[in-house]
């Protein structure tokens, strides 16, 4: 497959970028044209960031999943869309090709129409990293439900807390899942989830670890036992249901600054236009070759960068279901040799985890067919960059240091691989269709280069998130009303004497922990949750592996015995809560929190003490009780 979109020169970037900011409706309409539409659309493109409303593609009808499989199978049907690594070397391992994906994907339609699913119904995916799961999310689309996946880590009450917000009443999972030395029970969580959760209709379990799991009359099917039915009507083809270019694709929930997770709302027609330019011309893609995405599809960049973008590019998507250090550290470069990868994208947190190791998992891995290196979900430190490009790349392939959000849909600030410059520790450039801009705290742009400032977006582009499930106003608040007229990422940034953009670190209430986002409010509101705790405050600091670590301060009542046996029972509420990914690093207790005088808690104190910076703290005169500010101090846990 030819991609007539694909940059091949610096001087076309510039040429591209240029075009798509003048004139978006003729540059993304002449994108869109390679795809194949059952109706073209009536209008590229209309929008304001006041309400905000945008619609892209309007009265265009399509099916993803036609662009993703049907139009491949002609030429490239025998060719694979999907080699699956599972997570023990020993088991072996599967590849799916156009032909086997599209059959799969038809199969798993029926099974979802058969037990009541029908368009604009949300389906719950709980799955761990096995083709099935990718089967599911295109068997979502192609009958027109609303698919939302929910990464294998959350815990029960972060899973009934999606449920209820996104009214799904229908979920795909398995009886457990495989991750490193681990055996995740995914059927017995969701059990407990469904407690709170009376209208579910269905939940349909698919086998793969043979945990022994709870099957209730009514509402639990098995996966293998719904196939059988359709294969005994002969597996007849699923018509993919038309939908509309601005309607729901999926609902992806990601942690906010208050408690509550928020619902990101992506649509068919400009999702799919976007997920698939970007991968194309970030990755340099070219036909035939083994795309590695690390990320879970759980998160926006397995949805966007092992499913959408590639499937819709005819691309071979590798799924992988374990994790890099397990058995050995050297199961990525394993991988790499065994398929014969081309290009690896993966976190900053896994190359930081796996540089601890050092060079012994690196020794006699080929890794000559990596072409292009690529990172995703937080800033890369030039350490793990130059350690990435030295040992990895051995100095032959461009690193791609991707910036991009699960509200963005795709990347939008990147160098292309080999076609525009890279700069360690730098995004760079953004890619066309994105119009990045920096402002002052007071709103007001910040011209030239070598400036800081918050990183917000000036106009939108294709995959640019919609609402919020169910609150649009949130959408609003959130992302369109702190600066008039511009989309605020919560990102600070600079920009050099070249006009490349360094991605700084989150300015609001969110952490981002290896490469994943998670709400300050959340993790207090479970902390809070412990029987002891009075009050606590979270915030952010260096973490040599995860880029960021969580501090939390607590106030807690009566301390009774075993200071350590209570910070790990805290820790262990967290994690029954939210889930081991929101687990803190360091839990201080504090008698006091540093409250202004209208009692809204000085986190930007706690976070310089979390940091190590315990001298120059600022004015604490104003403050409600200064002197906890020493005690805090005094007390800053180090190890």
């Amino acid at each position: 497959m030819s991609y007539p979109y694909q940059i091949s020169s610096y001087e076309e970037y510039q040429i591209a970028w240029k075009k798509s900011i003048e004139d978006p409706a003729a540059f993304w309409g002449e994108v869109a044209s390679s795809f194949t539409w059952r109706k073209k659309w009536d209008n590229v493109l209309s929008w304001n960031f006041t309400e905000p409303n945008v619609k892209w593609f309007e009265g265009g009808k399509l099916n993803i999943t036609e662009n993703c499989l049907d139009r491949h199978l002609e030429k490239s049907g025998s060719m694979p869309a999907i080699i699956w690594e599972p997570n023990n070397p020993d088991e072996h391992h599967r590849i799916l090709t156009y032909n086997q994906l599209h059959f799969k994907v038809n199969q798993f339609s029926h099974v979802l129409h058969n037990n009541g699913v029908r368009k604009g119904d949300r389906v719950c995916i709980y799955m761990g990293m096995i083709p099935e799961l990718a089967i599911a999310v295109l068997a979502c689309a192609r009958v027109g439900a609303i698919h939302s996946v929910i990464f294998g880590g959350f815990s029960a009450q972060s899973i009934a807390d999606r449920l209820q917000d996104a009214k799904a009443e229908f979920i795909v999972t398995c009886d457990g899942a495989f991750r490193g030395a681990k055996d995740i029970p995914l059927k017995n969580v969701i059990d407990d989830a469904l407690i709170a959760c009376p209208f579910v209709k269905r939940t349909i379990v698919l086998t793969r670890t043979r945990t022994p799991v709870s099957m209730i009359k009514g509402r639990d099917v098995w996966w293998e036992d719904e196939i059988h039915k359709v294969e005994t009507l002969g597996n007849p083809a699923f018509p993919a249901v038309e939908m509309d270019a601005e309607d729901p694709l999926f609902i992806l929930y990601t942690s906010g600054s208050t408690g509550k997770p928020k619902g990101v709302v992506h649509t068919c027609g400009g999702y799919m236009v976007y997920t698939n330019y970007t991968f194309v011309n970030v990755f340099q893609y070219k036909p035939e070759e083994v795309h590695f995405c690390t990320a879970d599809i759980g998160w926006i960049t397995g949805h966007s960068y092992i499913v959408y973008g590639p499937l819709s590019a005819g691309a071979t998507s590798l799924l992988f279901e374990g994790i890099p250090t397990w058995p050995d550290a050297g199961r990525f470069w394993d991988i790499v040799d065994k398929f014969k990868v081309n290009i690896l994208y993966t976190a900053p947190t896994a190359i930081r985890s796996l540089m601890a190791f050092g060079l012994g998992p690196l020794h006699g891995k080929q890794l000559d067919s990596l072409r292009v290196l690529g990172t995703v979900g937080e800033p890369i430190n030039e350490e793990a960059w130059h350690w990435y490009d030295e040992h990895v790349g051995k100095r032959r392939c461009p690193i791609v240091d991707t910036w991009w959000q699960t509200e963005t849909g795709g990347v939008m600030i990147s160098n292309l691989a080999g076609i525009t410059p890279a700069k360690p520790s730098f995004a760079t450039l953004p890619l066309p269709g994105v119009d990045p801009v920096l402002v002052d705290e007071n709103g007001h742009v910040v011209e030239g280069n070598n400036v800081s400032g918050n990183l917000c977006l000036r106009s939108p582009w294709p995959s640019v998130i919609r609402t919020t499930y169910g609150d649009h106003d949130r959408c609003k608040t959130n992302y369109f009303s702190a600066y008039p007229e511009l989309y605020f990422t919560g990102d600070g940034a600079m920009r050099d004497e070249n006009g490349f953009y360094r991605i700084t670190g989150r300015v609001d209430d969110v952490l981002n922990v290896s490469g994943h986002r998670i709400g300050t409010a959340e993790v207090e509101n479970a902390i809070n949750m412990h029987a002891g705790v009075v009050e606590s405050a979270v915030v952010g600091y260096p973490h040599d592996i995860k880029g960021q670590g969580i501090y939390a301060y607590v106030v807690y009542g009566h301390m009774h015995g075993d200071e350590e046996l209570t910070r790990r029972d805290i820790a262990y509420t967290v994690s029954r809560i939210i889930g081991p990914i929101a687990r803190p690093d360091k839990i201080q207790f504090v008698m006091g929190l540093p409250k202004t005088r209208s009692g809204k808690i000085m986190r930007r104190i706690l976070r310089k003490i979390a940091e190590g910076e315990t001298e120059n703290l600022g004015d604490t005169s104003t403050l409600l009780e200064p002197q906890v500010v020493q005690e805090i101090s005094n007390g800053r846990l180090i190890h």
